[in-house]
């Protein structure tokens, strides 16, 4: 019997670690995927062919962070997520909170930039096209803390708690929707915060770490809400095929558990990344300073010099 739309038979046998592994991809998934790697490993080497350096910590988060979504797209953990809502659980949380951060600890944004040509007097390229869609009114919107937190709390409460989330859980295109949503939440809540490309919104350090743990308690408390809940609250996951052997509300139970504990490794992941650049910052700032002094000096120097030229003449 198929589930959703997705032909794929109820009858899974029991979830193990190992099974979840196994390959089962997700075309459009697949494909999204390779082409970012592609399109990534094309700019980097655009970049190394005309001498430029690209930090390689940088391709490696990248690159870890599409393998992740692929992780949890193209296996057997996302057939298993579309009727357990603990597996399905580890899919959001990844795909929203652990994928969005290494990928932009990765730069593509920066990269591109950096790789694409520049169009001629005039013409507009894609180089410039996409500067236009970075400082553009639209961005700013949908970047800023009062848009972003919000949509991070709605994502949750908004959707497992509507009848939305049974909506697009009955049809292979509403998945494929719902974990590009839970993608792209993620990118823009986290960007302002930690991301390394250039964007419309960039507070201060201090101001990114509390819009960080502004939207976090919310996540966990959505995630004890569902642990702490008598009864099934997703109708989807209400009747698990009885060849998995799981009951309903202690599979809820082990979601709900899921969504706190992912609350914290991300922001400890956050909070790592924000000091290392705060940190970084402050020494490039202390470098420009020290080049200024060592400059003003140079000038002072040479003013002297030559206010002693100037006397040694008339003297003369």
């Amino acid at each position: 019997m198929d589930h959703s739309g997705h032909g794929m038979t109820m009858d899974l046998p029991p979830f193990t670690l190992g099974r979840g592994l196994e390959w089962s991809a997700d075309p459009f998934f697949l494909i999204a995927c390779l082409a970012a790697l592609a399109l990534y490993g094309c700019g980097v080497v655009r970049l190394v062919r005309r001498g430029d350096k690209w930090p390689v910590g940088r391709t490696v988060a990248f690159v870890i962070g599409v393998l992740s979504i692929m992780l949890v797209m193209c296996t057997q953990l996302n057939d298993y997520g579309m009727v357990m809502f603990s597996v399905h659980m580890v899919q959001h949380m990844v795909i929203s909170m652990v994928s969005p951060i290494l990928i932009l600890l990765g730069a593509p944004i920066t990269l591109a930039l950096r790789a694409l040509p520049t169009a001629g007097r005039g013409r507009k390229g894609p180089r410039e096209l996409l500067l236009m869609f970075l400082h553009s009114h639209y961005m700013r919107i949908v970047t800023h803390p009062a848009f972003t937190i919000p949509l991070f709390i709605a994502s949750l409460y908004g959707l497992y708690f509507t009848p939305l989330f049974d909506f697009l859980m009955g049809s292979k295109p509403g998945h494929i929707a719902m974990m590009v949503h839970f993608l792209a939440v993620g990118l823009v809540f986290f960007w302002p915060i930690m991301g390394v490309d250039p964007g419309p919104h960039r507070p201060g350090y201090l101001m990114r770490m509390l819009e960080l743990f502004a939207g976090m308690p919310f996540h966990a408390f959505f995630g004890i809400a569902l642990m702490m809940a008598s009864e099934p609250m997703v109708e989807t996951f209400k009747n698990p095929p009885a060849s998995l052997g799981i009951e309903a509300l202690s599979d809820q139970n082990a979601a709900g558990g899921i969504a706190w504990a992912f609350s914290e490794i991300p922001s400890v992941l956050v909070l790592v990344a924000l000091l290392f650049q705060w940190y970084a910052s402050d020494q490039r700032q202390a470098r420009r300073e020290d080049r200024a002094a060592d400059r003003n000096g140079d000038k002072e120097l040479e003013a002297y010099n030559a206010y002693l030229s100037s006397l040694h003449a008339r003297g003369n």
